[in-house]
């Protein structure tokens, strides 16, 4: 990412308090989206619950997740950027903490619906509060917010991992201890917005996916985000390890993630088209998927396609991202938080869709479902490519790239 290239190490780690602050809670916040994953077998065990209804963890946090996501900016720009923040970090408390103390699986799953509805609200907002409030300019703080969205991505499964060998309920109370930390930190350190924020349109994120270009690559992230969900949150059960094993293979599944996010695409957008580097990416992970199933016996070689699945991810997320900054003339929040919320959605339709085929037809179907998926997502961006003549173009400055980051992909 163009502005990222000449900060230093040092600038960035010279921030306000008010910055680390949020950085912290961000960190915790991202985590939520890998932390039951080593649990799933556990929960399914100890709650005798089937595969399907321990998915449901992933499906309701999902679900409410994307659909909040049409609404935040909406909200954030009434109350402001503190107050939101607040909001979804109590509702994250209060929620993981019950979740922590339910009797059964469904219990489980509606109080991680509400966790999902204070994740939404916390992570639409949390990035342009640290570029707001950052000093040594914006690329020193996407940098920071981008590290935060890394380590908490890759910490979420060892977390859950860790705690879970303990006991399935060990996550959800640990999360909300951190949450609650979090939310300490951001209401000393934090001031209020000193100017009053400009409303958004509760319509807006909905008319935005009247726009072609959009709207294909909201379609296509659609079915992409089949094929993310289906690699991380189905792999727990064919994977058969404990609850630290999972941890681990996540892990590195979320440093693979973070490292080429961060880095490799950049790299690769430097020298190609966006739509190409898509277009490979989309044929990479349908080859995961296929490789997943093959290898689906072994539990090495299934770790290892995971582990590769995370690389192809992090490209995928970032470049998918910056196409969505350059698709349009759209307010950059309001397109994201569109994008955002369909690709949720997809996500949400995974979990429970994987395990379902795998036990009416076999397990490696879900994987080549998800490799059919990807291969969806890629017909659609092929057919939909002369919407997508902008995507191709200079990339935008980093700050509009934050504010697309900031709900699309996280």
């Amino acid at each position: 990412m163009s502005g990222h290239e000449n900060v230093g190490f040092r600038q960035i780690l010279r921030q306000p308090t008010a910055v680390w602050a949020v950085a912290f809670a961000s960190v915790i916040a991202f985590m939520g989206i890998g932390l039951v994953d080593p649990i799933l077998p556990a929960i399914a065990a100890d709650l005798d619950a089937t595969p399907t209804e321990a998915e449901m963890l992933f499906t309701s946090y999902l679900v409410v997740t994307g659909i909040a996501m049409f609404f935040t900016s909406w909200l954030s720009s009434r109350i402001g950027a503190k107050r939101t923040l607040l909001i979804g970090l109590v509702l994250i408390v209060l929620f993981a903490a019950a979740a922590g103390l339910s009797p059964d699986v469904e219990t489980v799953v509606g109080f991680r619906a509400g966790w999902g509805l204070g994740n939404a609200l916390f992570i639409s907002t949390a990035l342009a509060t640290i570029v707001g409030a950052a000093s040594g300019g914006t690329a020193s703080a996407i940098i920071l917010y981008e590290a935060a969205l890394g380590v908490g991505i890759a910490i979420g499964p060892l977390l859950g991992g860790l705690l879970g060998s303990l006991s399935w309920r060990g996550p959800f109370f640990g999360t909300a201890a951190l949450m609650a930390a979090g939310f300490i930190a951001i209401l000393v350190l934090m001031r209020d917005g000193q100017t009053a924020p400009t409303p958004v349109a509760l319509s807006a994120p909905f008319a935005a996916l009247r726009v072609p270009a959009l709207g294909v690559l909201a379609a296509a992230a659609l079915f992409y985000n089949i094929a993310f969900f289906v690699l991380l949150a189905y792999s727990p059960f064919p994977l058969g390890l404990s609850a630290i094993g999972l941890g681990l293979t996540f892990f590195g599944w979320g440093i693979g993630l973070a490292v080429t996010s961060v880095f490799v695409a950049p790299l690769l957008t430097e020298r190609m088209p966006r739509t190409r580097v898509l277009t490979i990416g989309f044929v990479a992970l349908a080859a995961v998927h296929i490789a997943a199933a093959l290898l689906i016996d072994s539990t090495a070689g299934l770790v290892c396609v995971v582990i590769v699945g995370g690389l192809v991810l992090g490209v995928m997320n970032t470049v998918l991202t910056e196409c969505v900054m350059e698709a349009t003339d759209l307010p950059r929040s309001v397109a994201s938080s569109a994008y955002s919320g369909v690709r949720f959605l997809g996500g949400a339709i995974a979990p429970i869709a994987a395990t379902e085929l795998a036990t009416l037809i076999a397990p490696q179907a879900a994987y080549y479902a998800a490799a059919a998926s990807a291969l969806i997502a890629l017909l659609i961006l092929l057919l939909g490519r002369s919407a997508l003549s902008r995507v191709n173009g200079t990339v935008g400055s980093p700050l509009e790239e934050a504010e697309a980051v900031t709900v699309g992909d996280r």
